[in-house]
């Protein structure tokens, strides 16, 4: 696995988009949704941590996939305030325990890229609708012209 490339592209799906999550979509999570949530954060910010330990303390991959998040959630002012807590709070624990770039600070970079991977698949799953999209009735959804 190449560094956290996976974790990227689970990430960019479920932030990149703002228009596939409501507005204040993280006022309306349910309790365990928030939990991961905030345990993303977690991980981005040990992932932020563990990139800069080898690309440099001017790398701001992390921090700035952690600035989208935070955008797209819309959260009230206290979850939005704990989220970036728990992300500085993973950047502590790992800068700490990994201050330079050797092979287990990038073992631990990819598990924290699989950690990731995990918790932003969960979230884009609970962002899916319940119901089927409506039926699609253009050349933009594949079907021929009539």
């Amino acid at each position: 696995m190449s560094r956290p490339f996976l974790l990227g592209v689970l990430l960019g799906a479920l932030v990149v988009s703002p228009v596939l999550a409501p507005k204040a979509f993280g006022q309306e999570r349910a309790a365990d949704e928030r939990q991961r949530l905030l345990d993303l954060a977690y991980t981005l910010g040990e992932s932020h941590a563990l990139r800069q330990a080898c690309e440099g303390v001017d790398d701001q991959y992390w921090r700035s996939r952690m600035v989208r998040l935070t955008e797209v959630e819309q959260a009230d002012q206290a979850f939005d305030a704990q989220m970036r807590e728990r992300f500085n709070t993973g950047f502590a624990s790992r800068r700490s325990e990994y201050p330079v770039c050797d092979d287990a600070s990038r073992k631990a970079e990819q598990a924290a890229a699989r950690k990731g991977q995990a918790l932003a698949r969960r979230l884009s799953q609970s962002m899916r609708p319940t119901s089927p999209p409506p039926a699609p009735d253009s050349m933009a959804y594949g079907e021929a012209a009539r």
